[in-house]
This record gives structure tokens, C-alpha cells and sequence, in this order.
């Protein structure tokens, strides 16, 4: 019997840490929904197509991601750098965000929106999904 009562004891911790660790990723998600809805608006990728030519594309990605592949036209700007560069980014065009999904994108938008910047967007599912044109580094 005290075997069992163990077992049953050891299971409803688990099942407690899973509840909390759910809680925890589902608050994580509302959040950065919440945040992205706030500061920025969300592009498929026709629509970012269309509108990255009057607009200042950047990509959130470390450089050497950047050197691997990017959109054409883009302009790499990583994110921690942006926080310290953002004021080289002109406040009267739109600001077309990417990162690898919509995390950094996310994070950056809520930044610059802080900051004054009120055309912002973010690329749908990030540049993993792009089937757009794309040029690499030589190097």
C-alpha cells in the first residue's frame, strides 16, 4: 500500500509540472502575440513582396546566417545591434522586420514602437518559409 500511495504522489507531482510548464509556454505564446498585434502588422509573404521595395527590409539575423541566405534587398541588422543602432533607421518608411520564424521580429517591432516607429512589419513564419528571391554572400 505504501508503494502505491509513492507512485500515485510521484504521478500528481509530474502531472503538476507538466500543468505548469503548459502554463508557463501558453502564457509565453499570448504574450508575444499580444505584443505582436500592439506594434506591428503581420505579412504573408505577397504582401511583404510587394510592399519591401518602398521600405527598409531588415534582417534580425546574426551575420553569418545572413551570409548564408537572405532577401534580396535586405539589410542585416541583428537584433542586439539594432538596440544600439536603431536611430540609423528612418521613422518615415515603413520598417519590414525578418528573423529565421517571428521571435526577433516580434521583439524588435515591440523596441522600435517604444521608440517611435509606427509602420512596422513582420514577415509571416520568417525567412524560413520565403520563397522569394534570396542572394548569398561569395564569401
Amino acid at each position: 500500500m505504501i508503494v502505491v500511495l509513492g507512485v500515485s504522489s510521484g504521478l500528481m507531482i509530474l502531472n503538476a509540472v507538466i500543468i505548469i510548464i503548459l502554463l508557463v509556454w501558453i502564457f509565453s505564446w499570448a504574450f508575444q502575440t499580444y505584443r505582436r498585434k500592439r506594434y506591428a502588422t503581420v505579412l504573408s509573404q505577397d504582401d511583404f513582396k510587394k510592399g519591401m521595395r518602398k521600405a527598409q527590409v531588415i534582417d534580425l539575423r546574426q551575420e553569418n546566417d545572413f551570409k548564408q541566405g537572405h532577401i534580396l534587398g535586405a539589410r542585416n541588422l541583428p537584433y542586439p545591434y539594432l538596440r544600439q543602432q536603431y536611430g540609423e533607421l528612418r521613422k518615415d518608411l515603413p520598417v519590414y522586420l525578418y528573423d529565421e520564424g517571428m521571435t526577433l521580429s516580434t521583439q524588435a517591432a515591440a523596441f522600435l514602437g517604444k521608440h517611435g516607429y509606427d509602420h512596422l512589419y513582420i514577415l509571416k513564419d520568417g525567412y524560413r518559409a520565403w520563397d522569394g528571391k534570396t542572394k548569398k554572400s561569395k564569401y
